[in-house]
């Protein structure tokens, strides 16, 4: 008996490494890989954005200000992985380009920034 809820397990996961991304909330990624997010203009990619320059400042004190995220990768895993490219102004207001990642699980409010660096140009 403890073999029927072992197979509809296995083919549950199965079934979920393969599913669309359309199926797991409409981000546009594949479990386990790394995707590029289909609209960077999305209200809820633009809030990450500004939130993970919004914490990165306030954790270093640099002034840093978000503008806009210009582009970005999604990870599905037990929630979503976002590697973010975001321009973000000085206290001078000159921009530079920064790569945020944030890890967020919707059903547990929970929210990481993971790492906050420049851009490679």
């Amino acid at each position: 008996m403890a073999r029927v809820p072992v197979l509809l397990l296995a083919l549950f996961a199965a079934a979920l490494a393969a599913a669309p991304a359309a199926a797991l909330g409409g981000r546009g990624a594949r479990v386990g890989g790394w995707g590029p997010i289909p609209d960077v203009t999305d209200a809820h990619i633009q809030e990450l954005g500004g939130w993970a320059v919004e914490q990165h400042a306030r954790l270093t004190s640099d002034g840093l200000r978000f503008r806009r995220v210009t582009r970005g990768e999604q990870q599905v895993v037990s929630g979503m992985n976002y590697r973010l490219f975001v321009d973000a102004a000085d206290g001078s207001g000159k921009s530079a380009p920064y790569v945020a990642e944030v890890y967020e699980q919707y059903w547990t409010k929970t929210r990481q920034l993971t790492s906050f660096k420049p851009a490679a140009n």
